[in-house]
């Protein structure tokens, strides 16, 4: 039966279509994106990438960065709070979630990156719809088990930090924009400016997403010159940035010492990016050559150059961001454009002719990242630091009233990492520590003034430090140094990888 011809506009102009996938001749008018199996398919793909997410899910050593997470987390409501006025407010949203979770479900490795597994399975859902109403089903299948593939994916999402839930609100967003943009009404609008608000929440770099769906409006625009779609767009925005932009603020405060570790990226370091971007250069490499084929392939222009603005553009413009005092440019702060490289791979993947060979793509993808994937589930894959060892040799030889002192541990967190694997009966208290990171409200202590004065009354102190010396006190503090030296005498030391544990008692 032939399709009526499109209503015109006076002037000539065509409007735009109401339903793209119509328009593209691969959506529900062809039959092929509304099947009751494709209705599945997120399904299927939340399941798989949670399958595959949740292998090896607690193998992993948490690094510091997920011990700054547990840290937050442990505090009461009140005492986070309080911390997030001084430090880390923009990762404040996640903390409160991963607070609510381990009361729950409790902090042991596996239960603490769980929520980061969900986050990474909701994401695959609207990874597949997306691929369902920008091109075809069998777009949508191969998206749904690339995504799943990717390092990237199981990476962050076997991580207590809050890139899964940045991944899953950048997902969301494009397709429900694409939703919107199809019948431009109130509640499809409201849902995006939802997602929107989410992403910023849990990262505010995030937020440069919007400029590419800007982009993607404007483009619209001129097809409809609708006024209207203008105005309902801007005021979708103003509504998802109201309620971040008190994190904004407190994160503009806290900027200089959150990021000043960020060096300013030079141009090599946009390719290194994202050769780091899915967790291996090999992966990277076979995205970028897949997620181009759908530029030639006439059905699917107009999809694939608005899916790329929402890829691409992220990452210059952070890029230029970052030429000024504060850097945000690191591949997991741009995680979240993944989304749309796995879909524009995939439609170019599907685009193949003959089909097998789309098949043959995704299953060499999935060979070039399998040796990624399996060092991701290995005891060191995040930190190079055994703090399970240094726990068993203190908690092993342990008694009450034992001091703990970890040389340049502020910053790389050992004195945490040991003490997040310390049995529960094991507390040797922080003999430096004048004020404690709970009662400082920050991640860290207050640093004791006078060393000497804050070890009276401490017997027997595990001193933990790097290994390759034999300075059982190498990086500590000179003063810190002396007060040990001058008090103390090793009693017996072992090396455990690149850490070495000292039992020293008091002579004097």
């Amino acid at each position: 039966m032939k399709r009526p011809a499109p209503l015109r506009r006076p002037g000539g102009r065509s409007p735009v279509p109401t339903d793209l996938g119509t328009d593209l001749g691969t959506g529900p008018a062809s039959g092929t994106g509304w099947r009751p199996a494709a209705r599945l398919d997120p399904l299927w793909a939340t399941l798989l990438t949670f399958a595959v997410t949740c292998t090896g899910i607690g193998t992993a050593q948490p690094w510091r960065d997920e011990l700054a997470s547990w840290t937050a987390a442990e505090r009461g409501v009140g005492a986070l709070v309080r911390m997030l006025r001084n430090v880390d407010a923009v990762s404040g949203p996640y903390y409160l979630l991963l607070h609510g979770w381990v009361s729950i479900f409790g902090d042991s490795p596996a239960m603490l990156r769980m929520p980061s597994a969900l986050a990474m399975a909701g994401a695959a859902a609207f990874v597949v719809l997306t691929a369902q109403r920008l091109f075809d089903r069998r777009a949508a299948v191969l998206a749904g088990v690339l995504f799943a593939s990717v390092p990237a994916v199981s990476k962050y999402g076997q991580e207590a930090r809050s890139y899964a839930f940045v991944v899953l609100a950048a997902a969301a967003a494009i397709w429900l924009l694409m939703r919107a943009l199809e019948q431009p009404t109130a509640l499809r609008w409201l849902p995006y400016a939802m997602a929107v608000a989410a992403a910023g929440f849990f990262h505010l770099v995030s937020l440069l997403l919007l400029v590419p769906h800007a982009l993607i409006v404007l483009g619209r625009w001129r097809d409809t010159r609708s006024q209207r779609l203008l105005v309902s767009y801007a005021v979708t925005v103003v509504a998802a940035l109201l309620p971040v932009s008190p994190l904004i603020l407190l994160g503009r405060d806290q900027v200089g010492r959150q990021l000043n570790w960020l060096a300013t990226p030079s141009l090599p370091d946009l390719a290194g990016l994202w050769i780091g971007l899915s967790a291996s250069p090999l992966v990277s490499l076979a995205l970028l050559a897949a997620a181009a084929l759908p530029l030639a392939w006439a059905r699917g222009r107009r999809p694939t150059a608005e899916l790329a603005l929402v890829a691409v553009l992220p990452i210059p413009l952070a890029w230029i961001i970052s030429q000024s005092a504060t850097s945000y440019f690191i591949d997991r702060y741009l995680l979240f454009t993944l989304p749309a490289w796995v879909v524009l791979a995939a439609a170019g993947l599907g685009a193949l002719r003959p089909r097998p060979l789309g098949t043959a793509g995704l299953a060499l993808l999935a060979v070039l990242g399998a040796t990624s994937q399996q060092q991701l589930r290995t005891e060191s894959a995040k930190t190079d630091t055994d703090g399970k060892r240094v726990a068993a040799v203190i908690a092993q030889q342990y008694e009450p009233g034992d001091g703990l002192a970890a040389g340049d541990s502020r910053i790389f967190m050992i004195d945490l990492m040991v003490q997040y694997y310390l049995p529960a009966h094991v507390k040797p208290r922080d003999v430096f520590a004048e004020r404690s990171a709970v009662a400082n409200d920050d991640l860290f202590p207050v640093e004791c003034g006078r060393p000497e004065r804050c070890l009276d009354g401490t017997r027997r102190i595990w001193v933990v430090t790097w290994s390759g010396t034999l300075n059982p006190y190498n990086k500590f503090s000179p003063a810190q140094e002396k007060a040990l030296e001058d008090h103390y005498k090793p009693v017996k030391a072992t090396k455990v990888g690149k850490l070495q544990v000292t039992l020293v008692e008091r002579t004097h």
